[in-house]
């Protein structure tokens, strides 16, 4: 990790569906490194859900796969079945929620789990729950579902928030990433993304969008690619 590059760039994507198969081919194709956030009580179910008018496939993939297809990539914590934690009353169901899932994923992973991001739309968390997940569990950094559109990076690692949620901000994402590639940075700079892989299957051309976007935005020499962890905890 080279501390004296200024500008960083990081992937995020939750709930563990099938189609993170096809997203990490891609982001192995350009040395890109991305977060995937899990929830282990889900593992190996099979349903389709409706987005925008479409049916896509929300299929999770198997617990023993685990740790072969995300390998080179991180695996943090999305809760073990999915609740939004801002409306769980018991302080202790709540860790319950997220040290039960890291717990599970850093066995299937083989390495400590230490990363979050919060689950569900909406008001997904709050002091509360930030604190309660940063004084009982070994969690280092929540992602919540807000985005700033800014490259600074944000203050508080327990309701973090992105630059940018491209399935919904799809026409600035380009944009945003040119800015970033002319950005001289004298100090720390992160372009963090976030989404679903799903996402890509209600507009299936976004595929060859998406991989024309990595294509741009890897191998340059002034940006650091790192998973959030690396990014959030590690370089900076």
């Amino acid at each position: 990790m080279t501390k004296d590059v200024k500008k960083a760039i990081t992937f995020s994507y939750d709930d563990g569906v099938t189609q993170d198969i096809r997203l990490i081919e891609i982001f192995n194709k350009y040395n890109l490194k991305a977060t995937f956030n899990i929830n282990s009580e889900l593992l190996g179910q099979s349903f389709d859900i409706e987005r925008e008018g479409v049916k896509i496939s929300h299929d999770k993939i198997k617990p023993e796969d685990l740790k072969h297809i995300y390998d080179g990539h991180e695996v943090a914590v999305h809760t073990l079945t999915h609740p939004n934690l801002t409306q769980i009353d018991d302080d202790k169901e709540i860790i319950r929620q997220v040290e039960q899932d890291r717990l599970n994923l850093s066995a299937l992973a083989g390495y400590e789990v230490t990363g979050m991001a919060y689950p569900c739309g909406g008001v997904n968390c709050n002091d509360r729950v930030a604190n309660i997940i940063k004084n009982n569990t070994p969690i280092q950094y929540a992602r919540t579902i807000t985005t700033t559109q800014s490259f600074e990076p944000f203050g508080d690692l327990y309701q973090y928030q992105g630059t940018i949620y491209h399935h919904a901000q799809w026409d600035k994402l380009f944009d945003m990433g040119r800015e970033f590639l002319h950005l001289k940075a004298d100090t720390p700079k992160v372009f963090y993304i976030w989404g679903h892989a799903y996402e890509f299957d209600i507009y299936p051309e976004r595929w060859a969008q998406f991989e024309e976007f990595c294509r741009m935005i890897s191998g340059h020499s002034d940006i650091f690619y790192g998973t959030n962890k690396e990014v959030l905890t590690e370089w900076f």
